[in-house]
């Protein structure tokens, strides 16, 4: 430690770090972005994620962090309640989508119609618990009940309280995945149908605002700028996401 303390006297580059709390779906772009954001400037990213529910929690139970990537409803909350500064930036934003486990056929989910008959017949349907309070599980939920299925599919319900929900088909818990497209292409071994119908499709909008009681406020304005580089608009698309421009 002394060692290290003498090299950054001395000059040496020395990375801090930028502590990010990050809803579940933007952790696939924060973990894809901080190798060249490492190697080019002097940032450490320090990433943990969780449903926006448990990150709501976390950040009024007072969690020390420096940027919270957030849907933008709760993120503007947060911010109208002090612990985020006042001046957030949309990131990206996202949609729902389906999987199947690796080697299954691809169901049809062009059509609304086609969607539904797909949940029905699927023997189980792993998404986020609507309690835990993931965007997408709770927008399901409510959409279950407008298609007038959720009865159907509650027995066969894998609900699942954070994390990846596709990881559900590889443990073969589920034959059927549905949640954030960004969090299903970060699952290996599973294969991404795609995007829910245009008629039924949902997107949660991402916003990044700095704590109210920031500690590397420099480096959390690099992030940022980072966050709305072209190198990230790629990124994003290749996660399955898109820009906030794209609004």
């Amino acid at each position: 430690m002394a060692v290290l303390s003498a090299l950054c006297i001395a000059g040496t580059a020395c990375a801090a770090d930028v502590t990010v709390l990050s809803a579940g779906a933007f952790r696939p772009v924060l973990d894809a972005l901080a190798p060249s954001l490492e190697r080019t400037g002097d940032l450490h990213l320090i990433i943990s994620n969780g449903t926006a529910g448990e990150l709501a929690k976390r950040i009024q139970g007072g969690e020390a962090f420096d940027v919270a990537i957030l849907p933008e409803p709760l993120a503007k909350t947060l911010s109208a309640s002090s612990n985020l500064a006042p001046t957030l930036g949309n990131v990206a934003r996202v949609g729902i989508g389906v999987a199947v486990p690796e080697g299954a056929p691809k169901p049809a989910i062009s059509t609304v119609d086609q969607f539904k008959q797909t949940l029905l017949a699927a023997p189980s349907v792993a998404y986020l618990d609507p309690a835990a309070g993931g965007s997408s599980g709770i927008y399901l939920s409510k959409l279950f009940e407008t298609l007038g299925i959720a009865q159907a599919i509650a027995p066969k319900a894998v609900l699942v309280h954070g994390g990846l929900v596709g990881a559900r088909l590889v443990d073969g818990k589920a034959a059927l995945a549905v949640h954030q497209v960004s969090e299903l292409l970060a699952v290996p071994h599973i294969q991404y149908v795609g995007p829910l119908p245009a008629a039924i499709q949902n997107y949660t909008v991402y916003a990044a605002g700095v704590s109210a009681h920031v500690k590397n406020l420099e480096g959390a304005q690099a992030l940022l700028q980072a966050l709305h580089s072209e190198a990230a608009a790629a990124l994003l698309e290749r996660k399955g996401m898109e820009p906030a421009a794209a609004q």
